[in-house]
């Protein structure tokens, strides 16, 4: 085992001589005085002379320390033991229990599935929640992104897909926290023991206050672990990643730290290199899927951002949430009218499906920009034809509502899971005005469209109208 020593320290770029052989790029370094502080090699500088980038941090580090080359690179733990388990970039386990057994190791920098092995077709990863899967279809072995502040129940949403993932498709799913904050990530641990799903699914953190080089790295930790269930276990794999845009900001962090010439708006040269090496080991193949789904920040709302630009040309879907609606109690807060998605075309969902979403979008854009009026002068100044399209714009705007599973202590409601069929065929009959007279509120959180019969009978006191609001 090659040894060296420290010659720099600036932060968290530490400079190391090695008389002898240099190690190869992506090799992990250890020093200081437990050997406790981890390197990985990010630049042969000059003969006998590395640079490499801190994934733990360097107190205590000083020049002339020992510097040992593990002449590995960055392993992630793989196998079935994994699952239910917390770890960090380093594959080390944080949720308080012993580590897992009978593990294997594999490097987490690893080529995306060539093209021979990738699957060509284009196939909808349904995910039981209507409004999701009639307008913003998601794509299996696809990247989605889901865009929305605090408290519009992001996290709420994020669960019950895990939930349903689980359930429905018998596939594993992942978390992996960027940058994110240690108190949100012990909640998602407990909301997904409470939930249920913790036992087929793993969470992975490169939390907020670890270094850059640790945040940069993490999200390779987890497509690793999931590569293995997808291309060992041969399981469909739900990757969520929250943030993608703090492992830009992480690999800006370091491009600036390696003293590398920044480009537009201060973000690293390699940009589009760096996410392209995350983005594209995200797919489909002939022996299972890695289907992503990415909270994507966009900074000041500009959506000409490098970072915002360079993700969302991976995206085949957005998932937009609307506080308006969370606060008009539509849940899930999804915005029909600004989610999308590529997939959303004759030739993959159909043309019934395809007509129909977008006599929906049409409805319930129609019915938006009539509130200004109705706002102002009363429902009853529309047209008859203006009235009968805002009552059936609210029919499905409480259609496309639906109980989760996830929050089934707090609501009292029943989860439900709606098949992709299901709900295009309740869209289609409210759009034919064949539950006219329903109260718009039977229509409100239920799953098929023949819950409504149900719900009808046991709340009496509900009444048939003939066209009306209530």
């Amino acid at each position: 085992m090659h040894t060296g020593h420290v010659l720099t320290v600036q932060g968290s770029v530490v400079d190391v001589a090695f008389p002898e052989r240099l190690p190869a790029i992506h090799t992990i370094l250890c020093t200081g005085r437990q050997n406790d502080v981890i390197l990985e090699v990010q630049a042969q500088v000059a003969p006998g002379r590395v640079r490499g980038i801190a994934l733990t941090p360097t107190q205590g580090l000083a020049r002339g320390m020992t510097v040992v080359n593990t002449g590995k690179t960055l392993l992630a733990p793989v196998g079935p033991a994994i699952l239910s388990r917390m770890f960090d970039v380093f594959g080390q386990v944080i949720d308080h229990q012993p580590a897992p057994e009978q593990i294997s190791h594999r490097s987490i920098h690893a080529a995306p599935p060539p093209l021979a092995k990738r699957s060509p077709i284009s196939e909808i990863f349904e995910t039981g929640i209507k409004v999701i899967d009639v307008l913003a279809p998601l794509e299996r072995g696809g990247k989605a992104g889901l865009f929305g502040g605090a408290g519009v129940g992001k996290t709420v949403l994020l669960t019950e897909i895990i939930h349903n993932m689980i359930r429905h498709h018998a596939g594993v799913s992942l978390f992996c926290g960027i940058g994110e904050r240690c108190r949100e990530g012990e909640e998602l641990y407990r909301s997904m023991q409470e939930a249920g799903v913790l036992s087929d699914m793993v969470l992975v953190f490169g939390q907020m206050n670890e270094p850059p080089g640790c945040r940069f790295r993490v999200g390779h930790t987890a497509l690793t672990m999931a590569e293995y269930f997808r291309d060992d276990e041969h399981k469909d794999v739900l990757l969520l990643i929250d943030n993608i845009f703090r492992f830009i900001q992480a690999g800006a962090e370091v491009s600036g730290l390696l003293g590398q010439m920044p480009s537009r708006l201060g973000y690293q040269p390699t940009l589009a290199t760096d996410l392209a090496q995350l983005q594209e080991r995200i797919a489909n193949t002939q022996s299972g899927a890695i289907t992503s789904i990415q909270a994507v920040y966009v900074p000041a709302d500009d959506f000409t951002d490098p970072a915002a630009v360079h993700t969302f040309s991976h995206l085949s879907a957005s998932i937009v949430m609307s506080r308006k609606r969370a606060s008009e109690g539509l849940y899930p807060a999804i915005d029909p009218l600004q989610s999308n998605s590529k997939l959303a075309t004759p030739g993959v969902i159909g043309p019934r499906h395809y007509h129909l979403a977008q006599a929906v979008r049409q409805t319930l854009a129609r019915y938006d920009n009539l509130k200004d009026i109705i706002s102002m002068l009363g429902l009853e100044q529309l047209s008859p034809e203006d009235q009968k399209l805002v009552a059936r714009a609210r029919r499905l705007e409480r259609f496309l509502t639906q109980p989760f599973f996830t929050t089934e202590h707090f609501s009292g409601l029943k989860g439900r899971f709606v098949s992709r069929e299901d709900a295009l065929t309740g869209c289609e009959q409210i759009l034919n005005d064949e539950f006219s007279s329903y109260p718009e509120q039977a229509l409100y959180m239920i799953g098929p469209i023949d819950d409504v019969f149900e719900k009808m009978a046991h709340e009496p006191d509900t009444k048939r109208v003939a066209g009306g609001l209530t």
